[in-house]
C-alpha cells in the first residue's frame, strides 16, 4: 500500500527489453533506498513495481510487464524522465494522502496548464467511461500523488487540481506539458460505493434505468452521486 505522499523524483536510466519484459534502471536520490532489498514495492509514477536489483546505493532495476506498459505511461519513458517515487507504507504509517494500491486505472491527457503566481492548475482530460467515479473534493490519484479535485465537469470530461509549491516541489508534476498523458488512480472507496448503487438501481429498474437516469439528468442529478458522501477532503 501507499499513501499518495510523493518521497522524491527520481530519473529513469537505462531501458532494455527482452522476451515481453522491459526493465528499466531509475536512479533515485541519495537516501533514498536505504535499506531497500529485492522484491520491496516502490511505486513508480503510481505504479506499484518490484526491486529485482539493487546495483548502487541509488539505483535500482525494475522489470515491467507487457500489460502494465500497455495501461500506464511507463511504456513511453526515454532515460532521463524525471518521475515521481514512493516507498511502500509501513505498517502504522501516517496516511498524509489516501490509500492507494498503485494499480493504475488509466491514462489521463492534461488538457490545460494555468499558472498564476504560486497557483499551478491542471485540467485533466478523461475517458466518459472514468467520469463516473470523480467528484468535486474526491481523492484522485495523478502519477502517485494524493490530490484533491477541485471541480469535475461530467458532461465536458475533465476534472481540476491545484497544486501547492510543496507538491510541485517534491514531485515531477510540474515539469508536464499540455497533451502530456498521466496514470490516474481513482478512489477504491468511491468505486466500490458507485458501483453498488448502479448495480442496486439496474437490479431493481432493469431495463427502466436509461429511463431512470434521463430524468435525473433532467433534474440536475448524477446517478452515480446518489449515497456518495460530500465530505470535504484535504486540499493540496
Amino acid at each position: 500500500m501507499f499513501t499518495g505522499i510523493v518521497q522524491g523524483v527520481a530519473t529513469i536510466g537505462s531501458i532494455t527489453d527482452a522476451k515481453g519484459i522491459r526493465t528499466i534502471d531509475i536512479e533515485f536520490p541519495e537516501g533514498f533506498c536505504q535499506d531497500l532489498e529485492i522484491g520491496a514495492s516502490i511505486a513508480i509514477d503510481g505504479v506499484c513495481l518490484t526491486v529485482t536489483d539493487c546495483p548502487t546505493d541509488t539505483r535500482v532495476s525494475f522489470d515491467v510487464m507487457l500489460q502494465s506498459l500497455n495501461v500506464t505511461t511507463l511504456g513511453d519513458y526515454a532515460p532521463g524522465a524525471a518521475v515521481n517515487a514512493e516507498r511502500a507504507a509501513k505498517d502504522g504509517a501516517e496516511i498524509g494522502g489516501h490509500p492507494l494500491s498503485g494499480h493504475v486505472d488509466f491514462t489521463a491527457t492534461i488538457g490545460e496548464i494555468d499558472r498564476r503566481e504560486d497557483n499551478f492548475r491542471l485540467q485533466i482530460n478523461v475517458d466518459p467511461r472514468w467520469m463516473r467515479y470523480l467528484f468535486p473534493k474526491g481523492y484522485i490519484a495523478v502519477n502517485g500523488a494524493s490530490l484533491t479535485m477541485a471541480a469535475v465537469d461530467k458532461k465536458q470530461g475533465w476534472f481540476d487540481v491545484w497544486l501547492i509549491p510543496e507538491t510541485l516541489r517534491m514531485t515531477s508534476i510540474g515539469k508536464k506539458s499540455v497533451g502530456d498523458k498521466l496514470n490516474i488512480e481513482i478512489e477504491r472507496q468511491t468505486q466500490v460505493v458507485v458501483d453498488t448503487i448502479r448495480d442496486t438501481i439496474e437490479d431493481n429498474l432493469g431495463a427502466l434505468t436509461p429511463l431512470f437516469e434521463r430524468v435525473l439528468q433532467e433534474q440536475g442529478v448524477d446517478i452515480n452521486a446518489l449515497g456518495v458522501s460530500t465530505t470535504d477532503k484535504r486540499n493540496n
